[in-house]
């Protein structure tokens, strides 16, 4: 590894080193970068003494010496390299450029741009021109139509991190706009809001029968999160295979890029158009649509390198605390670890992800889907659950599947008698030690 346009090496941080100058030229530069504090020049591992405290400090002077704010926008990771520990500050580049020093503002001694290997001065035209384009329609600008919002819930989350809000949580998480009003992000994390986020499931491969629609809000965006994530992971389905020499599981889609595409659907969701991001689950596969396109100087090739250019940084910000957020630009190369760059569909309006169901589970799903007719009048809504149940769990109790399906066992025993008389399902031991497994 060593220094490029996009890599920084810093021996050691003190007083001297102009951190702010390197992190604004990363922050006015649209592929962003990484500096590491403690490797040398030549690409040497020197360490650093007190990586923690540097950590602090280099937060610190980010946050009160960089104008416009740069929280939501930068990771500063603690990393151990050689056995020794060296500090990775991540900066993705920022949508309210130029970005500069507070001391000297909107001056080529106040902003930088990345060059090379180098950070160097912004012409003064530049300034003035990038200001000219500034992205002034952020939900951190728009002012909330109500502002009788309250944040119990986010509290909830913030006490359950053991990093209580404050007093004034609303400057420091940057809820209000310049003249001190809630802003859009506020309104998006307070209790209660008029957005809600849609799961919708489908019986087939396109939208005609809807089986199942779900709303998950008007209530903190980060509630809202959590609740989309639990319902999907319900979804997400473990198909077990059992042989005589072993059980093999496998879930319908890949659960750590599926986390990551359900995230960044709704952080970088373009929430000023007012238009919440929806999901949807159909017989082959699971679609996760977005307001918004790429942002305007992020091309398809840098997104897919990795390239974070956060749409909302206050809510990133949040979810960075909350944990729901990992290391900066890190989701889309989690996700093509597991699904084609084929998954993804840019479109004039939207962004939408698509993961195919795993072929390994497709015969079961494929069965799932193939119970039409009515194997027992009426009922074919219920013998599909027990398939599902089945499936998630082949030594599921015939007492746990009334309870999940809510009918009663009497009911079930009927079910499961059409079933297996119809070769559907069959039972591999006696019902006290055995264990149900779906026929071909």
């Amino acid at each position: 590894m060593s220094e490029t346009n996009r890599i920084e090496f810093k021996r050691e941080f003190n007083i001297d080193v102009d951190i702010e100058k390197e992190i604004i030229a990363f922050l006015n530069y649209n592929e962003g970068g990484i500096i590491y504090i403690g490797i040398d020049k030549t690409a040497k591992v020197i360490g650093v003494l007190d990586a923690d405290g540097d950590a602090l400090r280099i937060k610190d002077r980010i946050k009160n010496n960089i104008s416009p704010s740069a929280m939501g926008l930068f990771d500063v990771i603690i990393e151990e390299r050689e056995g020794k520990n060296i500090i990775k500050i991540i900066v993705v580049g920022g949508g309210e450029k130029p970005y500069f020093k507070k001391k000297f503002g909107m001056t080529e001694k106040g902003s930088f741009i990345r060059i090379g290997t180098a950070s160097e001065s912004m012409p003064q035209k530049m300034i003035d021109q990038l200001f000219a384009t500034r992205t002034r329609n952020s939900i951190g600008k728009i002012r909330s139509y109500r502002q009788d919002l309250t944040f119990e819930q986010l509290r909830i989350y913030y006490d359950e991190k053991r990093t209580p809000l404050k007093g004034q949580f609303k400057k420091s998480l940057e809820l209000l706009t310049d003249d001190g009003d809630l802003n859009y992000a506020a309104y998006l994390l307070a209790d209660d809001n008029a957005v809600s986020i849609k799961v919708a499931k489908y019986s087939g491969v396109n939208r005609v029968d809807l089986i199942e629609n779900n709303e998950y809000g008007y209530c903190s965006l980060i509630k809202a999160t959590k609740s989309v994530l639990d319902k999907i992971e319900l979804e997400n389905l473990t198909t077990t295979q059992i042989t005589a020499k072993e059980r093999i599981d496998h879930r319908l889609w890949n659960p750590v890029a599926l986390r990551e595409a359900i995230i960044n659907g709704i952080i970088h969701n373009d929430f000023t158009r007012e238009i919440p991001p929806k999901f949807e689950i159909f017989a082959d596969r699971i679609e996760i649509t977005s307001a918004g396109i790429l942002p305007e100087g992020l091309s398809e090739e840098e997104f897919f390198d990795g390239v974070s250019f956060p749409r909302n940084r206050e809510l990133m910000r949040v979810y960075r605390d909350l944990e729901l957020v990992e290391q900066l630009g890190s989701g889309v190369p989690r996700i093509l670890e597991s699904y084609d760059k084929e998954c993804f569909k840019f479109l004039d309006n939207f962004t939408r992800i698509s993961f195919p169901i795993s072929k390994a589970s497709g015969r079961y799903v494929r069965l799932v889907d193939g119970l039409v007719g009515g194997l027992v009048d009426g009922l074919v809504e219920s013998q599909q659950e027990i398939i599902r149940l089945i499936m998630a769990n082949p030594r599921i109790s015939k007492k746990s599947m009334s309870k999940h399906i809510g009918i009663s066992t009497t009911a079930i025993d009927k079910h499961i008698r059409s079933l297996r008389e119809n070769k559907v399902i069959g039972r591999v031991g006696s019902d006290r030690s055995g264990y149900w497994e779906l026929l071909n």
